[in-house]
């Protein structure tokens, strides 16, 4: 079958949006519930274990319009009474792509705790930038972050 050329470059336009939507190219800000927090990551298993850790299905907490994973029943249980002490900063995105102002989805595995919060990076290479001078980072990305929240409410 024959389509007009802009008929094409529509279709097309809408399969890699598909493909993007399959992929986890929705920001964070545009989730559904279904949406799955910090790679399915424990974030109190960062706390409580010293360690990242995969979630498991069974024990699950939806906030913040996204679905939060656990290793453990007691784990899910704190972080329900909870969520601001257990949740990563700035949404879970990195650290270091915040004090640029801008947005990265992160690697679980990079992360740091620093005065009781949670900080993840998107790579070793941005926690290493990020590490350079962590009190005056985070108050960069704090204030980058505060006009992002600003922005999307």
């Amino acid at each position: 079958m024959n389509l007009p050329r802009s008929t094409n470059k529509i279709l097309i336009g809408i399969f890699f949006a598909l493909i993007l939507n399959a992929f986890g190219g929705i920001a964070a800000e545009s989730s559904t519930e279904n949406d799955v927090a910090i790679r399915g990551y424990d974030s109190v298993s960062y706390f409580v274990d010293g360690e990242a850790k995969k979630g498991d299905e069974e024990f699950t907490h939806q906030w913040h319009g996204m679905t939060w994973y656990f290793s453990s029943k007691e784990n899910r249980n704190l972080f329900a009474a909870n969520p601001e002490k257990y949740a990563p900063q700035y949404d879970g995105y990195c650290a270091w792509a915040m004090t640029e102002e801008r947005k990265a989805e992160t690697d679980p595995e990079v992360w740091r705790i620093v005065n009781g919060r949670l900080y993840l990076n998107c790579s070793e290479a941005a926690y290493e930038k990020w590490s350079r001078d962590i009190p005056g980072n985070i108050n960069k990305a704090d204030k980058n972050w505060s006009t992002f929240k600003k922005n999307t409410n």
